[in-house]
């Protein structure tokens, strides 16, 4: 598998505008607010990144796969603690407009990011078949 360090690729500097965003908007929140939705919320956005970096350094494409999809498991729950911190009133529909298109972004960045892992290990998988092909 072909080495991309994760800080290059652009799924993961957006996860990381995301998560930074919040964790600022968190931050803020009283004790209580904090210490319940404010680090689910948190974990869950820091996730989505941490996982990006760790499939990277997996070196199989099998496993980089495996990583981007819980990634995209852990956007799934960051959306889910934002619609809980806005329902509870913690977070107003200003700072959700804020997030949004980060989420709208990074949501589609994800599935495109696994398609070109699978387009990667299919292009190396025909090459080892046939070497002809390269």
């Amino acid at each position: 598998m072909a080495y991309v360090p994760f800080e290059k690729l652009r799924v993961y500097r957006l996860s990381e505008r995301l998560s930074d965003q919040i964790w600022r908007m968190v931050t803020t929140w009283d004790n209580f607010a904090r210490d319940t939705v404010g680090k689910q919320l948190v974990r869950a956005a820091d996730s989505v990144g941490a996982n990006i970096a760790e499939g990277c350094g997996r070196g199989s494409y099998v496993d980089n796969r495996r990583f981007v999809r819980i990634a995209r498991g852990s956007l799934n729950e960051t959306r889910h603690w934002l619609r809980r911190a806005f329902r509870r009133g913690l977070l107003t529909g200003e700072k959700i407009a804020l997030l949004k298109p980060m989420l709208d972004e990074l949501s589609p960045s994800l599935n495109a990011y696994l398609r070109s892992i699978d387009t990667a290990s299919r292009r190396r998988n025909r090459s080892e078949r046939d070497p002809e092909d390269q």
